[in-house]
This record gives C-alpha cells, sequence and structure tokens, in this order.
C-alpha cells in the first residue's frame, strides 16, 4: 500500500461549474421566449430535446464530485468521449481555472502541456522562452543553462531556437513545448493529446519520453489521449471520465474496455456543426459539417461491398484541389489503412458529395475512422484544413462454402486479395 508521503496529486469532491450566457445565440425572438420562461420559472421553450443532463438552469457542471489521488512514479492515462471533462480536470489541475467547490493539492512541481503555445510568449524567441518557463518553475539561469542543449536537441528546432515563437508552425511548437516540459526539472507532468500534431516519429520520442520520466526518474505522469493504443503502452493505471464523473479507476485494460463500450453505441450520422476541434487548430477555412454512412446499419456492413459515404464540407472561400483524407484505425485507435479523395473544388458556403471506398482488404471486425479535410503544397506536402474523429463501423462476411474464416487476432486486420494459382503440375 502506498505510503502518505509519496501521494503526488489528491483531488476531493471536485466541482467545476460553468454560468452560461443569458442571451443565447439564436434568433432576438426565441432568447427574449427563453429570459422571459426564465423569468417565471417556467421550462424554457426552446430547449433542444436530449439537452445534456449537466445543464442546470443557467449553468453547466462540467466535472461532478471527483475524487481520487496519484502517486510518484505513476503513469495515469485519463480517457473519456468528447465533453467527458478531461482538458477540464486538467485546467483545474494545472490552476489554469480553479474549482467551484473541493480541494485540489499537488505536491511537486508541475511542468504541463496542455495546448499549443500554453506558457510560451508568442513575442519572444524559443530560447527566451525555455528560460521563461525554467524561471516559473523556480530553476536558475545556470541550471536552466545545463538543460538548454538537450532540450534543443530533443525539439528538433535547431535551426529556430532564436527566432520568435510566433513564426513557429503548430508542429514547432509542439515540438519545443513537449521538450521544455519533459526535461526542466519537475516533479508532475501533465500532458493533453496536443500531440496529435507532430508526426510519427516525434510522437514515439515522446511516449519513451514520457515513460523513462515514470519509471526510471520517478515523476508522475497525467495523460489525456483517445489512442487506445499510446495508453495502453504509457500507463499502468486508467481514469474513465464520463458526463464529468469518474465511472473506472483502475485496470488499463479493464479501463479502455469500458471506454470503448461507451463509443460503441455507433450512428452512421455525425454532425460537426458544434464540434469543438482541439485547441491547437487554427484553421477554419474548411470544415466538415458532417458525415453519413449510407448503410442498412453500422452494426454490419458487409466488407466485399463498397461503403458509400456523403459529406457536407462548409468553405469560407474558393478552395480547389482539396483533398479527403479517409483514415481507418482498428477498436485502440492504431492506424491500419487509409484512402485519399483528391480533387475537390469547393464554392463558398456548403458543398455536398458522395465517396465510395473499397474495405475487401480488412477482415471482418470493429473500426473507427478519422477524416482529415487538406490541401497540397509542393513536393507531396500538404496543410490540414480539419480533422476529426469518424464513425464506428464493423465490418461482417458471409462466408461461402470453400472459404477460410479470418483470424483478425493471429493474421492481421489487413487481408489481401486471393491468391491466384499461376501453374500447377503433378507427377506419379
Amino acid at each position: 500500500m502506498q505510503q502518505q508521503k509519496d501521494i503526488m496529486i489528491r483531488v476531493r469532491n471536485v466541482r467545476k461549474k460553468y454560468r452560461l450566457g443569458q442571451i443565447g445565440g439564436g434568433t432576438l425572438r426565441g432568447d427574449l421566449q427563453s429570459w422571459w420562461a426564465r423569468k417565471r420559472g417556467k421550462e424554457d421553450p426552446n430547449t433542444l430535446i436530449g439537452t445534456d443532463q449537466r445543464l442546470i438552469g443557467t449553468t453547466f457542471m462540467a466535472l461532478n464530485g471527483l475524487s481520487f489521488d496519484v502517486y510518484k512514479g505513476e503513469a495515469v492515462g485519463i480517457i473519456g468521449s468528447n465533453g467527458a471533462g478531461k482538458s477540464t480536470l486538467l485546467k483545474l489541475l494545472t490552476h489554469v481555472t480553479a474549482p467551484t467547490e473541493g480541494d485540489i493539492d499537488l505536491y511537486g512541481r508541475v511542468a504541463s502541456m496542455l495546448e499549443v503555445g500554453t506558457g510560451f510568449h508568442p513575442e519572444m524567441t524559443g530560447r527566451e522562452n525555455v528560460y521563461l518557463n525554467g524561471a516559473i518553475l523556480g530553476m536558475t539561469r545556470a541550471e536552466i543553462d545545463a538543460k538548454m542543449n538537450e532540450i534543443i536537441e530533443f525539439s528538433e528546432v535547431g535551426d529556430f531556437i532564436d527566432t520568435p515563437v510566433k513564426r513557429y508552425s503548430s508542429g514547432m511548437y509542439v515540438k519545443l513545448a513537449f521538450s521544455v516540459a519533459a526535461h526542466l526539472d519537475s516533479e508532475i507532468m501533465i500532458m493533453d493529446e496536443v500531440l496529435a500534431v507532430g508526426d510519427m516519429k516525434f510522437q514515439k520520442k515522446c511516449l519513451t519520453k514520457m515513460r523513462q520520466a515514470a519509471k526510471r526518474d520517478g515523476k508522475t505522469v497525467l495523460y489525456v489521449s483517445h489512442n487506445m493504443a499510446t495508453i495502453r503502452d504509457l500507463c499502468d493505471r486508467c481514469i474513465v471520465l464520463d458526463k464529468g464523473k469518474i465511472v473506472f479507476d483502475g485496470d488499463v485494460d479493464e479501463g479502455i474496455a469500458i471506454y470503448l463500450a461507451q463509443k460503441s453505441q455507433s450512428t452512421d450520422f455525425v454532425d460537426y456543426s458544434q464540434y469543438k476541434r482541439d485547441n491547437w487548430f487554427k484553421r477554419d477555412n474548411l470544415r466538415l459539417q458532417s458525415a453519413r454512412f449510407q448503410v442498412p446499419s453500422v452494426e454490419s456492413i458487409d466488407h466485399t461491398q463498397p461503403l458509400r459515404a456523403e459529406y457536407v464540407i462548409h468553405a469560407r472561400e474558393e478552395a480547389q484541389g482539396v483533398g479527403l483524407r479517409f483514415e481507418v484505425r482498428n477498436e485502440v485507435g492504431n492506424p491500419l489503412a487509409t484512402s485519399c479523395l483528391y480533387g475537390l473544388d469547393l464554392h463558398p458556403g456548403e458543398n455536398r458529395f458522395t465517396a465510395e471506398y473499397d474495405l475487401r482488404v480488412l477482415s471482418p471486425g470493429q473500426y473507427s475512422n478519422y477524416f482529415t479535410l487538406f490541401t497540397l503544397g509542393e513536393g507531396g506536402t500538404h496543410t490540414v484544413e480539419d480533422w476529426v474523429p469518424g464513425i464506428q463501423f464493423r465490418l461482417v462476411h458471409t462466408f461461402l462454402e470453400g472459404e477460410l474464416e479470418w483470424n483478425a487476432k493471429e493474421w492481421g486486420a489487413v487481408e489481401l486479395p486471393q491468391t491466384r494459382l499461376v501453374e500447377q503440375e503433378h507427377k506419379a
């Protein structure tokens, strides 16, 4: 059993309420109807059916009664669907905002990375921002100098370390911000899923560094992610949030199973009009408004038949040569396959189109996907315009006489086209 002195984070009965605006975003008539109903203590006639139950009057309960301890050397994954309260919890732990009720005690210095640019001054250079963050942690200039070369080398932005960070791309921001958080002296590391911006090689390097921080250096790591493969790889404990409450705290595999069960209530349609993009995502010229699979049921899609998907994209201005990436992942978030649609010419306003996908190479099983809108640059480079989680779906196959039932766990999720016999001999 852990000793009292080993506790690094203590959370007790924490609640966080947000007060909603008195005037909404609808018509003037609707806002006045809502205001008059509230004044008389009546039900709002403009409240949508299925409104989140955490909405109480004019306040929203983002977190409701959270209590847990985190110990020295633990790597804890925090998972849950969008809107579960993960980012709000991290903002409370890093004192970005204060809890409405309850107590949070931190027994050590905190290095955090919640969103691109947090803790960075845009007018200062990368090097100056390293000094700034070190000073915030209480380090002397000599202590920071001793870490500087290691930070620059790990971040891979050495050529631009003396450039103001306002000129950095999102990827450069992430690399330097993570390097600062990982190398400066702290006892607690708190990381949101901003690593989605970086390239795959850098993501692996970051996960290795966080694993070393917990296991070798004895730091406490809190990590939020939608990628269950990284949660399983990095963490030895899992907290699952749902609608502002802890629904599980314990074994990683059990927590992932509970999270996946929450997500398994699949639908063939996703509306992104109110979807909140990640904080690092600043571009808004192109937005995926909705996506729909044209199937009788997403729980039973014949993988031998083409899959049709209908998309609605909103464009602020003319855009030529836009691409749409359809990324297929397994149930724990590992990328498996990708299909790209190129050459979309979009006009201001709503653009609707239908695409068809051949999924025969995928074996029967449970899958998820992401949609990415992008524009092409020179030499095959591209700029991400929008990136959103897609639709959960299950592929099935009605086996014919003489066919083998595919074992995805042993043979993999990709089923290559049937082998063709080209020659056969027989000698008696």
